[in-house]
């Protein structure tokens, strides 16, 4: 057997939050304000972060602005349909750099629901992981982690109270 037989079997990392906001402002807080709440530890630049950005459209750039002035590219907008679902490619290899090769990258699809009350549930799919070859259960444990996307959506909740 092959390695594919092993790399195959990594399980996609699923999270959920339920967000006191309509689906159409839990969706622009993702997005649009993607760096009011994406934490500065998580980047790959070669020096601090000062600004998270994903580009609202099909194909544009996730990226970070670096403090010493630089842009590092993490990710490609796969698709764009405002405000209910969102799929990103994770550009971001499991050492920690990037992926210039889409077929190397995994994904991650987050879809806004509609749930009672006025609230949107938020449900995250980071799959695919088998793209990053032998690296693809440690990238799997990695945002599967506290400090992962679990943390991450946590964050995410508190800036959509704070907006709210």
């Amino acid at each position: 057997m092959t390695g594919t037989t092993t790399a195959a079997s990594v399980a996609p990392v699923q999270k959920s939050v339920t967000v006191k906001a309509s689906v159409e402002r839990a969706f622009r807080v993702f997005t649009d304000d993607f760096d009011s709440w994406w934490p500065r530890t998580h980047h790959i630049g070669k020096s601090p972060m000062q600004r998270g950005i994903v580009e609202g459209r099909s194909g544009g750039r996730c990226y970070t602005v670096q403090e010493d002035g630089t842009e590092c590219d993490w990710g490609r907008v796969l698709v764009w349909e405002p405000p209910h679902r969102l799929v990103l490619a994770w550009q971001i290899t499991h050492e920690w750099g990037y992926q210039p090769d889409l077929a190397q990258s995994s994904e991650v699809e987050i879809r806004f629901t509609p749930a009672p009350d006025g609230a949107t549930r938020v449900d995250l799919e980071h799959r695919h992981l088998e793209r990053h070859g032998a690296g693809g259960a440690s990238m799997r444990t990695a945002v599967d982690s506290e400090g992962g996307w679990g943390r991450l959506l946590t964050l995410y909740a508190a800036q959509v109270d704070r907006l709210s």
